[in-house]
């Protein structure tokens, strides 16, 4: 047997070793149960109201989303310079309104006084003007009009800007007000604001992933130490793919539904798809479409 050989069958030995170690000392922990989670059946959640259907973000949206059937809504959140939390997407309002300027540079009423009458229309996301002089809406008007709902929470401002060092707390103030912790799930693309806002919340609150941890939970699935992996997050909301990396495969979806953090995925909009994630074992799904989904589920059932 010569030296290379023996080399490898050391290394091999070694990290089998290190393999069953660690399987005998690292059990998997399950994320405990989180009341705004607990549903049987697959949901469907209107991204900012059903963009598709109607001007996004805008009442209009959401009460058309609430009457065609949808569990709840997906939406982004920033706070204005005179720290309210409105219902929006973008740093800059003049892409999409009359208007020009950074959010966290106008006030509420200043907001107030822009036409968000519009919507994405096309699969290049242009935006187009629709709707008759639509009003920005807070989260404090979505959490009093549809007390019912779900409502997924992106928190959109950088941590290292003014305002998102201040929307985590000003953010679990006003779910801890409207009495919102147990139908809510609060995420960031930045996990460092998730962890910030478990500050307050106390795990009270259900909390989505963050990039890192996405990266985090399908390293651990790929690798022989899945066990070892143990979720910061209570679910994934997720793209089907991340790069060159596919996320919507069925495996990935049981390895996470066994530490008890489901999967919803975003933003679908064929048909075909939405089958084939619900198929995979999906437990949501995050669309423009809402009126497609909500069919598809009915037919389902």
């Amino acid at each position: 047997m010569g030296k290379k050989t023996k080399v490898a069958i050391a290394i091999a030995a070694a990290g089998a070793a290190a393999w069953a170690g660690s399987k005998a000392i690292s059990k998997p922990q399950k994320r405990e149960d989180k009341q705004a989670l607990q549903y049987d059946s697959p949901i469907i959640l209107a991204h900012r109201g059903g963009s598709l259907i109607a001007p996004e973000n805008t009442m209009v949206a959401f009460k058309n989303a609430a009457e065609l059937g949808v569990h709840g809504f997906e939406i982004d959140i920033r706070l204005t310079k005179d720290e309210e939390i409105i219902v929006f997407h973008d740093e800059y309002v003049d892409r999409t309104t009359d208007g020009a300027g950074r959010v966290a540079d106008m006030t509420l009423d200043e907001l107030k006084l822009l036409d968000f009458g519009y919507q994405f229309l096309n699969e290049e996301q242009e935006y187009a003007y629709r709707g008759q002089g639509e009003s920005v809406t807070t989260l404090r008007e979505l959490f009093e009009q549809f007390p019912q709902m779900l409502i997924n929470i992106d928190m959109k401002d950088s941590p290292e800007t003014y305002e998102g060092s201040l929307i985590p707390s000003k953010l679990w103030r006003l779910i801890e007000e409207m009495g919102a912790q147990h139908r809510v799930v609060v995420t960031s693309f930045f996990d460092e604001q998730i962890d910030r806002f478990n500050l307050y919340a106390q795990n009270n609150v259900a909390l989505g992933a963050g990039e890192n941890e996405v990266r985090k939970a399908y390293s651990a699935y790929t690798s022989q130490f899945g066990h070892l992996y143990h979720p910061r997050t209570d679910v994934m909301q997720i793209p089907v793919k991340s790069g060159v990396f596919p996320l919507d495969g069925a495996g990935f979806i049981h390895f996470l539904s066994k530490l008890n953090v489901p999967v919803h995925y975003w933003t679908i909009n064929d048909k075909e798809t939405m089958e084939r994630l619900l198929v995979a074992g999906a437990k949501g799904i995050i669309t423009d479409r809402p009126d497609i989904a909500v069919q598809l589920l009915a037919d389902k059932s």
